[in-house]
Formats: structure tokens, sequence, C-alpha cells
């Protein structure tokens, strides 16, 4: 039994394409369609009448763009704050551009994307999106509803950083290992510049992401670090003061050579139905690095990251986690907490401070 029906509105310029999603979120029996607009300005009206808990919104339309949508959704929010707020989720094209204009409305805050696939017909694409479209949905909806799941661990003692496992004065790291998936992209715009001012260390991220977006990811980064920030190659040999994505739809590895630490790409296949993996990062590290690793996850649905955790822990490794007051979505880092194998579980913006006590 649904908690409550999620109310969708949809906003796309495509006729066809708005009624083959409406008609694949029809026979949902928690999912509602209360609206279906053409156009960024027909959303805004529909807003003033009717507010829905999620808008699925194109990018690309005539008149008001999506970034403009966008920008008055997230504005009309902040006038109701009694209200839980309007979430958005991106519909964009796999174009470098529309792989641009998504980083950008992420770190806007739009909640997720989804990238439309080239298919021969609308038909095909929405079937190709559905089973996708519909977990977005549902994950990113509980976090305006109450939350029934119930952690068994002692979250104060860990967000207060007292926890026995970490000793702040004794700990030092030769890299940082990030996994991060729903809201990461405005999550790391947030974090990672700030962290590259305190540490000189290389930085390896496993964002969640298909090929192309992970490339506007780092280049919207790099123009915000003091780091290089690079979409990761195969071969690379690692240096300091560099931050590597796993590149879209490729996973990321870590192996010693006798030139030094290269950087592994891979085509293997997906773990925990992701490829970039976090997992496969994580197992990756210690052969390299031993235990001096600080491990972080981020927002984002699912578990991945959970796995590569125990291989760490046994190495000396230390593992924080965003709290689950500032994640978009609290899969990722309540599942790395229930495992076990946690030192930390704090908030976003409160992560560089502790990490600036061991650097």
């Amino acid at each position: 039994m649904p908690i409550k029906n999620i109310s969708v509105l949809i906003v796309d310029d495509s006729r066809i394409f708005r009624s083959a999603l409406e008609e694949c979120l029809s026979q949902l029996d928690d999912i509602h369609v209360i609206g279906s607009v053409f156009s960024g300005e027909k959303a805004i009206d529909f807003l003033q009448k009717q507010r829905p808990d999620i808008v699925t919104l194109d990018m690309e339309m005539p008149g008001m763009n999506g970034l403009e949508t966008l920008e008055k959704i997230l504005e009309f929010n902040r006038k109701t704050p009694e209200f839980s707020p309007i979430r958005v989720l991106m519909l964009s094209s796999f174009t470098s551009k529309g792989a641009d204009i998504t980083i950008k409305a992420l770190e806007m805050g739009a909640f997720d994307f989804l990238a439309k696939p080239v298919c021969k017909s609308i038909e095909e694409a929405i079937e190709s999106l559905k089973n996708l479209l519909i977990l977005k949905i549902r994950q990113n909806v509980k976090k305006i509803l109450p939350s029934s799941r119930k952690i068994d661990v002692d979250r104060d003692k860990l967000t207060q950083g007292s926890h026995p496992a970490l000793n702040l004065d004794k700990f030092s790291f030769d890299a940082v290992l990030i996994g991060v998936s729903t809201g990461g992209p405005k999550a790391l715009m947030e974090f990672i510049p700030n962290l590259c001012e305190i540490i000189d260390v290389p930085v390896f991220i496993v964002q969640h992401m298909p090929p192309k977006f992970t490339e506007s990811l780092a280049n919207g980064l790099n123009s915000k670090c003091r780091y290089q920030v690079i979409e990761a190659a195969n071969g690379d040999i690692v240096k300091d003061n560099v931050v590597y994505i796993a590149p879209g739809g490729r996973h990321l590895m870590l192996r010693k050579t006798k030139d030094g630490i290269k950087t592994i790409v891979t085509d293997q296949e997906p773990e925990n139905g992701c490829r970039p993996s976090v997992d496969v990062l994580f197992r990756s590290a210690p052969p390299v690095y031993k235990g001096n690793l600080i491990v972080i996850i981020l927002t984002g649905m699912g578990n991945d990251g959970t796995g590569g955790l125990p291989v760490l822990k046994r190495a000396g490794a230390k593992v924080i986690v965003q709290d689950e007051a500032s994640c978009v979505v609290w899969g990722m880092p309540g599942s790395a907490v229930a495992s076990g194998n946690v030192d930390m579980v704090l908030p976003l913006n409160q992560m560089t401070s502790e990490i600036r006590k061991l650097a």
C-alpha cells in the first residue's frame, strides 16, 4: 500500500512524447499525472493552481527554456516555504550541449536527470526510459514524505566525530575516494572546491552518469577548483592536486606500476546496476594506497559503495558519509551506515572542516 499518490506534472514541447510519458506513468497505482503542458510558461501558470510533487522538465523548448523554467520553479519554492519543495527531474539529450545544460541545471537545484535515448520512435524511447524514470520518481519523492526506515546505529555519536575508530590525531592519508549518485553534481560543486583548498593529494570520484555528462561535470568543477579536474583516461599517471572523475559508462580502477600509480578504465560488466561503480574503485584502492585513504560517500540512491567498504576498513581507511538531512537521497550513505563500516556521519557543509584536521 503506497504512502500517498506521487503527483507529477509533465513539461515537454512534444505532444507525442508527453502523451507517451503520461500513458507510461498512468499505469502505476502510486504515481498520478496531474498535468501535461507544452511550455515553461504553461508550467508556471499550472503551478499557481495546483502543486505537484515532481515536475519532469524538458531541457530544450521554444520560449522559456528548461533552465529558465527551472529557475522559476525554484523561485516558486522559495516563496512558498510552508510547503514541501517541488522537485524537478530534467530530461536531456545525449549531446555535449545537452550534458553541459544538464550539469548547470543540477548545480542550480534540479534533483536529478534522465538522458533521452536516441531511438527509432518515441514509444521505443519511453520504453527505454520507463523503469529508470519510475525508480527516480519514487526514490526522490521519499525525501519529502515521512521516512519509515530505521538504521540500527548511534548516529548522534557518529555525527559528533567521537566514534572510537576515527583518531584524528594519528591518521594521515595519500588520496581521497568519493562515491556519489543522485544529487551528486550539486553536492560536488559545493564540496570539491573547498576540499581542494585544504589538501594536496589526488581525489578519485565515481559519479553515476552516462557518457558525455561526466566530461561536462569535470569541466564545470575545473572552473571552480584550485586543482585540475579531469575525466580519467586509461593509463593516466596519478598526480597530486588532480581530481579524476570516472568517465560515464566505464569503470575506474587504480593500479600500482613501475612507472607509478595509474588509472585503469574498463568496460567490464556493471556492478550494482552501475557503470561506473563505486565498489569497483573502492576495491582497487587498498593494494595501491594500503589504508592511507579518506573514503567519502555522498548523496545517492541504491547501495553502491557499501560492498567495497569492508576491504577499505580492514586496510585502515577512514570512512565519512553525508548525513540524511543534507542528502537528496540517503540511499548510498544510509546503506553504508547500516553496514557498520562508517566512522563519521556529517552534513555536507561540515566535511571540509573535519578533513582539515587531518590535512
